[in-house]
């Protein structure tokens, strides 16, 4: 999310001249870039407008700090008046009510509804001990309630049958009225969706939001439709006491003008980001952690409570030991990181978060890309316990029969070889203290106005 807007914000506030202060003269063009840039993500034009109103008035006229250059000063002020534009804070569930809290879900057709419902049980679930049932009120949609049975146990939560022959209204009353009986912490209602927003639609939900009075009700819509996103949520803020949206897909939106729009337009909070297909695909929505990744900052901290919630602590253990005791990294050890990679996202997620990868060469970040990595552990699974300990002795026919057994090329083996090769001259660095010195190397690549810069 944000590629193309992080990498023209990123080139045109490194470019500011000027000495001591912010003129209106130095960041006049830079000005202009910025909103050309919000426009071509997608971000409303009132948004833009009061955007770049807001950073010419905090900027004109102001001293810069001695140890920043006016480039890292305008970083500064743009970063806070996009986190302002977002929210500012974690905007978390209020789920302090008499149990069970009833979480309503709403949203167009599509957009991942019945998915986020089964991610946000999960996230309640692992990360806040509640104790969760979920149910459909989509009669209208024959295989909508098996979806979210099929979700419900996939992910470990409770799920309350319903039928098409039943009305939305009774199923949530139904629902409701044993989740109060059997001490739920949480029920999460998903709603039926319609391809556009309709009255019919619109009046169904203000019933079933009458009927259940719920703590939270969550807009859930599709960040691939831009500033149309905010106009939708607007609509049904319209009709229901909207609390918060939950945005999905936002790893295939390369521009990000939703998340910049719809807090301005709907005045509600973003609560959660669905950042990929997998159950565990939700995050909660850090409106400052998101503004340093526009500005190719990364987010360190989110980086760092991923790897604590995801990392096998066991494995990593046992691979420090081994290290230690100076036995060598092999491929089965590689094996291991590939699938530590895979639980946390991927390396295209974990880059998104690291300080000035975005700045990295592409000829780097095509070895690394996510889709490769399927192939590499099938090449390493056609191998035998030798050649993973041993890969100096894969040559020639051992090459092609390793191609053929996970339906790879030879050349992929190649590569494979070569990516291992570096990964263990790494290692022996690590072992060796060059870990400091790795680091230092690293912060070259630290954009400027990033902490420590």
């Amino acid at each position: 999310m944000f590629d193309n807007l992080t990498d023209r914000l990123s080139r045109t506030l490194r470019h500011i001249s000027g000495r001591g202060r912010l003129t209106e003269d130095n960041i006049k063009n830079t000005l202009r870039e910025i909103r050309i840039a919000l426009l071509e993500a997608d971000v409303a034009l009132p948004v833009v407008n009061d955007f770049i109103n807001l950073i010419k008035e905090r900027a004109v006229g102001r001293e810069v700090n001695k140890s920043l250059t006016p480039g890292q000063e305008l970083v500064k002020i743009v970063k806070d008046e996009l986190t302002s534009a977002m929210g500012k804070v974690n905007s978390e569930l209020n789920l302090a009510t008499q149990p069970p809290a009833v979480i309503l879900m709403a949203g167009l057709q599509g957009v991942g509804k019945t998915t986020s419902v089964a991610k946000l049980g999960k996230f309640l679930k692992e990360k806040q001990k509640k104790k969760v049932l979920v149910v459909s009120a989509d009669v209208y949609r024959p295989a909508a309630i098996k979806q979210l049975e099929t979700l419900a146990q996939g992910v470990g939560i409770d799920f309350f049958a319903s039928n098409l022959h039943q009305k939305p209204i009774d199923i949530v009353n139904l629902a409701l009225e044993t989740a109060k009986l059997k001490f739920y912490d949480v029920l999460i209602v998903d709603t039926a969706g319609r391809l556009h927003v309709d009255e019919t639609m619109m009046d169904e939900i203000k019933q079933l939001h009458s009927a259940i009075n719920p703590v939270e009700t969550l807009f859930v819509v599709d960040a691939m439709t831009g500033q149309d996103a905010a106009n939708i949520a607007k609509s049904f803020n319209d009709a229901l006491p909207l609390t918060g949206v939950i945005l999905t897909k936002v790893d295939g939106d390369a521009r990000g003008g939703a998340a910049l729009s719809i807090r301005h337009i709907t005045g509600k909070p973003i609560k959660f980001l669905g950042v990929g297909e997998k159950s565990e695909a939700l995050e909660a929505f850090h409106p400052d952690r998101v503004a340093s990744r526009i500005l190719g900052m990364g987010d360190v901290l989110s980086l760092i409570e991923h790897i604590e919630d995801k990392v096998d602590r066991t494995q990593a253990e046992k691979m420090a030991v081994k290290l230690k005791k100076g036995r060598g990294f092999d491929l089965t050890d590689f094996l291991e990181q590939l699938k530590q990679m895979e639980n946390m996202g991927g390396m295209t997620s974990l880059l998104n978060k690291i300080p000035g990868a975005n700045r990295l060469p592409s000829n780097i970040k095509v070895p690394i890309d996510d889709k490769m990595t399927q192939g590499m552990k099938a090449m390493i699974n056609s191998m035998t316990h030798k050649e993973r300990t041993k890969p100096e002795i894969i040559k020639g026919s051992r090459k092609r029969r390793i191609a053929s057994g996970s339906g790879m090329q030879v050349q992929d083996v190649n590569r494979l070889l070569k990516q291992f090769d570096d990964m263990q001259r790494m290692m022996k660095k690590m072992q060796k203290g060059g870990l400091a010195k790795m680091m230092r190397g690293m912060k070259g690549m630290i954009p400027p106005g990033f902490p420590g810069r």
